[in-house]
């Protein structure tokens, strides 16, 4: 028997799998919309308390960490995604589009869907920008 002198072995690595980069915490996000709050609260501004909502749609709409969750057949898919608007491979995401647009009313029964949480804060998201625009609106009349 070989006495081993302190080697240690690299780790064992599947064939074809590859490394997935670490995401960054959604507590850094968080911690920026409570700043805005704060912000807002201590200068009585509600042009920042605005800002802070666009903020805050465009990281639920386009940034924030999540799963596709498209699902297709009864089965909900659980690969990563960046923004509850795109999905995980170019036919998922067909199916999203084709979900977006038959959440607005644009579009035809399609094959798949969108989770119930994903619909319910895309749906909030939509309205807080169109509420953002609308005081940016005002403020510039």
């Amino acid at each position: 028997m070989v006495v081993n002198l302190g080697k240690t072995d690299p780790p064992a690595v599947r064939r074809g799998s590859r490394r997935r980069r670490r995401r960054e915490s959604a507590l850094v996000w968080w911690a920026l919309f409570a700043a805005f709050a704060v912000a807002a609260w201590t200068l009585r501004s509600w042009h920042v308390a605005l800002l802070g909502l666009l903020a805050w749609c465009l990281y639920q709409l386009v940034l924030v960490p999540t799963l596709c969750r498209v699902t297709v057949e009864d089965a909900c898919c659980t690969e990563r995604a960046r923004g509850r608007l795109f999905a995980c491979t170019p036919e998922h995401q067909r199916v999203k589009n084709g979900a977006l647009r038959r959440l607005v009313g644009l579009g035809a029964r399609s094959r798949g869907s969108i989770a119930v949480a994903d619909r319910a804060l895309i749906l909030l998201a939509v309205a807080g920008t169109v509420a953002a625009v609308v005081g940016t609106a005002y403020i510039l009349t």
